[in-house]
């Protein structure tokens, strides 16, 4: 390594090599554990580095990998001072565990660093790349190791990619500590990971690294840049563009070493070397759900702000504009429901518009909306209404249309006494039935409906309850029972 290597300190945050099955030397004994990660890690990462006659020809994020726990930046709630992987270094003892995070965290450089604090055998396979051969493979070597003595830590990149069966196929040789797993996984290992393979690993929270995190990569990478110099500027955007990711970070930072002209690297210049600006953005993954609940979080709370932001973060990381007009659809029905009916209208109108202008243009219309959503007044009382109308219609039974309500299209229903005694509402004082009864008879009247005193829906709440003393009165010349909903309607 030169000795602009040797001065720098690693970083989180470059995950190159994922398949390597190499066995580190156990760490130097005694209590500095610190020494003890060095050794290890160091060791783990030889093949990779003699594979390059020229140190300086690794990737910068490479030559950064941290080599020991302190060199790591960011997860301080998990590395910190009596913070759960910190104890796991100091005891020198690792578990099976999932490091759930976005990419660029230092999922694998985290996982390395406990392998070696325990004096374990490294070995780490792709889901990618590998099947339930691979695993058997790794699993037959990690036994011939247990023979001599040797435990085997077994790493498993994005195991979330693996399938039900070839999750099942660690859980025997966990239970028996043939192998000690860590998976590395940037999607919710509660959908991802089947229960059984959850139930024998802890699961750890990595978190995006802050721009100070990213900041202080910048300042520890710059030494491996000789004649680099970066505007304050350029720091700023660089922090910006890697949106928490330390790899993306690292790699971009390269590329603008390579194209600064005289050594000075300004905004134009990251963003000559950025191109095109990607955000992290995994359709059908966990940001992607989590985004499209703080738009529809956003417009029920009446932000409009704030929902155009996050309408506008989901274009911008490529989201279908198409998914955000169906779920404006359901956003209009569920949250703002009769207070202003004309919110499902727009929503339908404005899916249209982008089905015949397409983006960009159309795009336009789907914010107007966003902004429509989050401003009228909100009532989710329909949707209230039918889930507990279907629940009640699922616990009881399917009682007969009462005689009264049913239809007499011939002459044969209308003698059996089809449709006798209806009371047709449009001949009736204010063209409504008073009294009348329109539940099946073995059933108590329900009341699911219940209109907010919001927008449209406060009329709508009026007009039910002069129908339901009128109902009432009706009730009381008859002396019948209520006949409508379970409060007298």
């Amino acid at each position: 390594m030169s000795s602009a290597d040797e001065s720098a300190a690693p970083v989180a945050g470059a995950l190159t090599d994922k398949t390597d099955l190499q066995d580190p030397p156990d760490p130097t004994p005694g209590p500095d554990r610190t020494a003890a990660i060095a050794a290890g890690s160091d060791a783990a990462s030889d093949a990779d580095a003699g594979a390059d006659a020229d140190a300086d020809s690794a990737p910068l994020a490479e030559r950064l990998r941290p080599r020991r726990l302190e060199d790591v930046i960011g997860q301080r709630h998990l590395l910190g001072p009596g913070m759960p992987l910190a104890r796991v270094v100091e005891t020198g003892r690792v578990h099976s565990m999932l490091l759930w995070g976005p990419p660029g965290t230092g999922k694998t450089t985290l996982a390395r660093l406990l392998a070696a604090a325990s004096g374990s055998r490294w070995a780490s396979l792709s889901a990618v790349l590998s099947g339930v051969k691979e695993v058997r493979a790794a699993v037959a070597e990690a036994e011939a190791a247990r023979e001599h003595g040797q435990r085997t830590v077994l790493f498993v990149d994005e195991v979330h990619r693996f399938n039900k069966a070839q999750q099942d196929a660690f859980l025997p040789h966990v239970e028996r500590g043939v192998i000690t797993l860590i998976g590395a996984t940037t999607e919710n290992p509660s959908f991802e990971v089947n229960a059984a393979l959850l139930s024998r690993a802890r699961v750890y929270v990595l978190k995006s690294l802050g721009p100070d995190d990213l900041l202080a990569v910048i300042e520890r990478a710059l030494p491996l840049l000789p004649g680099l110099t970066l505007t304050e500027e350029a720091r700023s955007l660089l922090v910006d563009l890697a949106d928490g990711d330390a790899r993306r970070l690292l790699n971009l930072l390269e590329v603008v070493a390579q194209l600064a002209e005289a050594g000075v690297a300004d905004e134009a210049a990251v963003m000559t070397a950025a191109g095109t600006r990607y955000r992290r953005f995994d359709k059908g993954g966990d940001l992607f759900y989590e985004q499209i609940s703080a738009l529809h979080k956003a417009v029920r709370g009446s932000d409009p702000d704030a929902a155009l932001y996050w309408f506008c973060r989901m274009l911008d990381g490529g989201c279908d504009p198409l998914y955000i007009a169906r779920r404006m659809l359901r956003m209009a029905s569920e949250d703002v429901g009769n207070a202003d009916p004309r919110a499902l209208q727009m929503a339908l109108a404005a899916w249209d518009t982008f089905e015949r202008l397409g983006a960009p243009e159309g795009e336009l219309a789907l914010a107007q909306t966003v902004l429509y959503l989050a401003s009228v007044p909100k009532s989710n009382a329909a949707y209230v209404a039918y889930n507990a109308a279907r629940a009640h219609v699922a616990a009881t039974a399917s009682h007969g249309v009462p005689m009264h309500l049913r239809n007499a299209p011939t002459r044969l229903l209308k003698n059996l006494g089809y449709g006798d005694d209806y009371r047709y509402a449009h001949d009736e004082a204010g063209g409504y039935a008073a009294g009348e009864r329109y539940w099946p008879d073995e059933l108590e009247p329900q009341a699911y409906y219940r209109p907010a005193d919001r927008g449209l829906e406060a009329k709508i709440r009026a007009r039910l309850d002069r129908l339901k003393a009128l109902d009432r009165a009706a009730l009381e010349r008859s002396g019948r029972a209520p006949g409508r909903g379970g409060d007298g309607r």
